[in-house]
């Protein structure tokens, strides 16, 4: 692994440790908004409900840049057979910040958006994982919709890692990074002491 390799790995983790949901509504509000919410998570979702609009877009901007931003540059300089674990690792550093900030004592989010923005930053060059995860998402969402919010993370990302392995027709070391990444969140969220609604599993056109 070369210097160029650590570097990025451990910039992408810092940029993934700036929880934006608090510094946002700090700016905004100087008070921390997110403590507001059921669940206490200094991420996006909380941005909108606690934060408002305003606060909640921001929020999700900057938690997307900062997975955006290191895999964007790191892939950039990089030609497909230089693809290693350093991309892997690149990839989850800032899923891995957001839920673990140094920056916050290591008590952060979930990482989803950040998720999101880390396979957007594979954009021109790998497009299948981020069509993936967001087909998957849409599909537990408005086809055999999953609930509550809960419930339908995990089986998208259960479902969404199977199939990038499946037929993602992608990269070695894009795949180990998305199921790190998955991984990361999923664990995240089962030891989550928020409260928890009873599962329900219904077909969108059936009520």
């Amino acid at each position: 692994m070369q210097t160029r390799d650590i570097l990025y790995i451990l910039g992408g983790y810092l940029c993934g440790s700036m929880l934006f949901a608090r510094l946002v509504s700090q700016l905004l509000y100087r008070r921390d908004v997110t403590d507001d919410g059921p669940d206490q998570n200094p991420g996006t979702a909380n941005a909108f409900k606690c934060g408002g609009f305003f606060c909640g877009v921001l929020t999700l901007i900057l938690d997307l840049a900062k997975g955006i931003l290191p895999v964007h540059f790191y892939i950039r300089g990089l030609d497909e057979d230089d693809y290693g674990i350093a991309l892997a690792l690149v990839i989850a550093a800032p899923v891995l910040g957001h839920v673990l900030p140094v920056f916050f004592k290591f008590r952060g989010g979930k990482g989803i958006a950040v998720f999101f923005g880390s396979l957007l930053g594979l954009f021109p060059y790998i497009m299948m994982p981020g069509l993936i995860l967001a087909a998957v998402f849409i599909f537990f969402s408005v086809i055999v919709v999953i609930s509550p919010h809960y419930y339908r993370t995990l089986v998208t990302y259960v479902t969404a890692g199977i199939l990038v392995l499946v037929i993602g027709r992608c990269p070695l070391a894009v795949s180990v990074g998305f199921l790190c990444s998955a991984v990361i969140i999923i664990v995240k969220m089962l030891r989550s002491t928020e409260q928890k609604e009873e599962l329900e599993v219904k077909l969108a056109w059936k009520h």
